[in-house]
């Protein structure tokens, strides 16, 4: 397994990884499927700094993806970020979640961060455990907050101290 910072040239297997969830679970609550060239002005969005995205990389194939995003877009949650995983559908249980956060997280220490927050729709247990086991706390819990296949979903909020 390699860990890797992504590359533009990733956007194509990214998006594929991304629009299955959208188009087949309640874990993110876009309910249209993304474009490369929408997934395109996304990846934009990353620094290097408190911005980042990382690939997993199994039997050269992208596997998967870690990334910290703005929180919010108003400069005083500049210090916060929201932080995500996505992995393609058959690489669930093989450790790359854990893998992607032992390298997304320790990258993020020294870019004048505060807190990394994790938003978690419900169920997902899998998720759950994975947040914190990094030390991830629940801090909030929004009830039928999303609608997705004629379904109301309730998200929970995990916090970080960075």
């Amino acid at each position: 397994m390699l860990i890797r910072p992504a590359l533009r040239t990733d956007i194509g297997t990214i998006t594929r990884i991304y629009n299955h969830y959208v188009l087949t679970s309640h874990v993110t609550f876009d309910t249209a499927a993304c474009s490369e060239e929408e997934r395109g002005f996304w990846f934009d969005s990353f620094d290097g700094e408190r911005y980042q995205c990382w690939v997993a990389e199994s039997d050269s194939v992208l596997a998967g993806y870690a990334c910290s995003q703005a929180l919010k877009a108003k400069a005083a949650y500049q210090t916060s970020v929201e932080v995500s995983i996505y992995l393609a559908r058959d690489q669930g249980g093989q450790g790359l979640g854990r893998a992607l956060y032992q390298a997304l997280l320790p990258a993020l220490a020294d870019k004048d961060l505060h807190r990394a927050y994790a938003l978690v729709s419900q169920p997902n247990e899998a998720s759950m455990r994975l947040h914190e086991s990094f030390g991830f706390k629940p801090v909030s819990r929004l009830s039928d907050v999303g609608r997705k296949f004629d379904r109301y979903w309730d998200v929970v909020w995990l916090e970080l101290a960075l």
